[in-house]
This record gives C-alpha cells, structure tokens and sequence, in this order.
C-alpha cells in the first residue's frame, strides 16, 4: 500500500486501528527547529477519542512518542519517526466484516482489491484513526508557520444542515482563529452551536449519526505561493484533505455558490492603501491561477455522516450470497465533525508549509 504525500516534505502513515501501534514518518522537516510538546499534546487532545458526548466510547490517550528525528526537541534533520500506540482495541467486535461488508465503509472494496487477508479491525488501514499520525506532523507544522507568522484554523460550518456564520473571507484574523482552538465546540455563532450539539444527540439517541461542514482559514501567507495547474494550491490541499477518511468534498472561497454568480459579482476587485495591494471581497479564497495572493486562504471540507450505525442496514452474506441486514455493533462517534477540526488543521499545515518549501528550501 503506498502512502506518502509532499513535494518537499515526505511524509508516510502506517499502521491500522488495531495494531498495536500506528505512525508516522516525516523527511523534509526544517531542521534546527524545537517543538513545543505540551502545546503538541493539547492540539492532539483535541482530536483524541474522550468518551464524551460527541466521541466514540473508546478512549486513547494519543500520546507521541519519537524514536528519531529530534535532539533535545529540536529537529536534527533526520528523518522524524513518531508512533501511538494502541491501548483500548476490541477487535472481536470486528469479526463479522469478511462476510458482512458494512455500508458506507472500504470493507467490500478493500476485500475486492486486497482479499481476505486485508486487516479490517476497526477499519484497518481505511480507518480515522491514521487521523491520529497525521496530527503529529500537522501539529509540528503549525508550530513551525506559527513561529513564522502563519496562522491556521477551523470552526464547525454546519452540522446536518444547521449552519453557523461563515468567516469575513477578508478580515478574518489570527486571534478570532486561536480563540476556536480553546472551544470543545468550536463554532462563531453559540445558538447555532447548541442546536448543532442537539442535532447530534438526537442521531445518537435514534441509533444513528450526522455529517457536516469545517470552514478553515490560513493568514499571513505569503503572496505567489503554489504554481498554475498541477501544482496549484487547491491541489495540493485537496490531494491532504481527500485523505482524510469522511471527506467527501472541498470547496475554495465561493465555492460552488460562484456558479451562480454573474462574472462582475464573483471577481475580487482590487484596492491598495499606497502601500500594499488587496482585494475589497474574497470570494477566490486567496487563490488565483493556483497561487496565493496575499488574501486569507479559506476553504470547506464536508464530512458524510459516521457509516458504523447501530440500526439495521442491507447488505450481503459473502459466503452465501444472500442479502442480509446488519446492526454494527462496538463504539463509534455519532459524527467524526468534531473531531475532524484539528485534522483539517493538521492537513492544512502541512500543506502549507510543503509550498513554502517550494521556494524557501532553506527554512
């Protein structure tokens, strides 16, 4: 199975949700640079299964631990190699998989194009707990572009169809997207959060779960980052946030809404203060012919709602070749929306600091 992104940064995640550890490695990391771990351990708790109300039962405490890459916490230039290890795995409640595939999941793909020998525990290799890696790296990348005036984050766009306010695509700034980070229900609007949250319970209760939206931001980039067509900067975000197991679509400034738009509503006019040159709107997104442009990058990214449900769903006995229906016991989230903030984070930045590296290599 291959499994590595960047241009510059060389970045691979192995490992499945049962073994009994999963990673990552990561070359191209600036080196010299030291990480604060603390700060590494509250981003990543922000991701962690917890047990709370919006979190599958299982609990992990997620804690990294790097076997190579760092001296003292500073980068050496080698290669960073980081594991999780896994503490709170039930793979019998996984036995059933190989005959009854479930819907919504890689099961019956992952056994067409792997057979049967292909691990399928609490989704193997497909599932969102590779997430967990991920935010080691990305949370090292946020760090490194913090430390260089780059700031990233994300709130909760909507919930299955209930929507809080967007970001002023144009003035959003670093302290509005810090403050998200300290909220266990990141969204700008309460109201809108709180029916989010009882939209949620509601799914759970009814034995089933919810998707939705994250809005994420990026300031202080630098303007003509990224190249026209194979390596512009939707691409290159795209290609991480497709990664992400759930995300189903993408979406730079206006978006799709820019279809419906007339050409002179949808263009950026620009302006300048005498000094520096901006646009009055942002519906591009800070994105023009694959570069940045010096305007907030904004982008959305939808999550389906969690496939494992516990009420019955069709599906087929392999072994006989029958239809069947199927219940998908064990622990799961009721939406993966909350947990998927940082992840988005995490995929962003190291996004971001992949095209920085384009033409900053000695960073």
């Amino acid at each position: 199975m291959k499994n590595q992104y960047g241009n510059n940064l060389r970045l691979c995640i192995y490992g499945g949700s049962h073994d009994s550890e999963i990673g990552m490695r990561l070359g191209g990391f600036p080196q010299g640079f030291t990480l604060d771990r603390e700060e590494l351990l509250r981003f990543m708790a922000r991701r962690a299964p917890n047990g709370g109300a919006f979190s599958t039962p299982r609990k992990e405490p997620d804690l990294p631990e790097f076997l190579t890459g760092l001296t003292d916490n500073t980068t050496n230039g080698s290669e960073i190699h980081a594991i999780i290890r896994n503490t709170n795995a039930h793979s019998k409640d996984y036995s059933f998989i190989y005959d009854t595939p479930r819907p919504g999941h890689a099961d019956y793909a992952a056994l067409c194009k792997y057979g049967p020998t292909v691990d399928l525990r609490g989704g193997g290799h497909f599932s969102g707990r590779l997430t967990a890696p991920l935010c080691i790296a990305g949370g090292m990348a946020l760090q490194y572009l913090a430390a260089k005036g780059v700031t990233v984050g994300a709130h909760i766009e909507a919930i299955h169809g209930i929507r809080d306010r967007r970001f002023d695509a144009v003035s959003v700034s670093p302290e509005q997207l810090n403050a998200l980070k300290a909220l266990p229900f990141p969204v700008l609007n309460e109201e809108a959060g709180q029916r989010m949250q009882q939209a949620i319970a509601d799914a759970r209760a009814d034995q089933n779960s919810v998707g939705g939206i994250i809005e994420c931001a990026v300031t202080g980039l630098e303007k003509g980052l990224g190249e026209h067509m194979f390596n512009g900067v939707e691409g290159r975000l795209a290609s991480l946030l497709f990664a992400i197991p759930a995300v189903k679509g993408v979406e730079f400034g206006e978006g799709f809404g820019a279809a419906a738009l007339l050409g002179s509503q949808n263009n950026d006019a620009y302006r300048t203060d005498g000094r520096t040159v901006t646009t009055a709107t942002n519906h591009c997104g800070g994105i023009l012919g694959g570069m940045t442009n010096g305007m907030p990058l904004v982008f959305r990214a939808a999550f389906k709602p969690t496939p494992s449900i516990a009420r019955a769903q069709d599906t087929v006995s392999l072994s006989r070749m029958e239809n069947t229906t199927l219940s998908v016991p064990g622990r799961h989230d009721p939406t993966v929306v909350v947990r998927a903030v940082p992840v988005v984070e995490a995929a962003a930045a190291l996004a971001v600091l992949d095209l920085y590296l384009d033409q900053n290599p000695e960073l």
